[in-house]
């Protein structure tokens, strides 16, 4: 039986940062920050989101939590 044990987080806020002028498609930045705590609920990850907003330029596209776990047999 496998074990999977979560040894990373990371949140990752992508923002729209404008239109590309030949597509007409928008144009994404992301930036992550790393060291989340393991046990961060998505409502404290929601309400770190909705104080760092503000602080940019660009309007808000996503919320992404990205895990990383380790798998090893029991």
């Amino acid at each position: 039986m496998a074990i999977a044990e979560r040894i990373d987080s990371r949140l990752q806020l992508t923002f729209e940062e404008g239109t590309d002028p030949v597509s007409g498609d928008p144009i994404y930045k992301t930036k992550s920050f790393n060291n989340v705590k393991l046990d961060a609920t998505a409502d404290q990850l929601l309400t770190i989101t909705q104080g760092l907003v503000p602080l940019q330029q660009m309007d808000l596209y996503s919320v992404k939590r990205n895990d990383t776990e380790l798998i090893t047999e029991d």
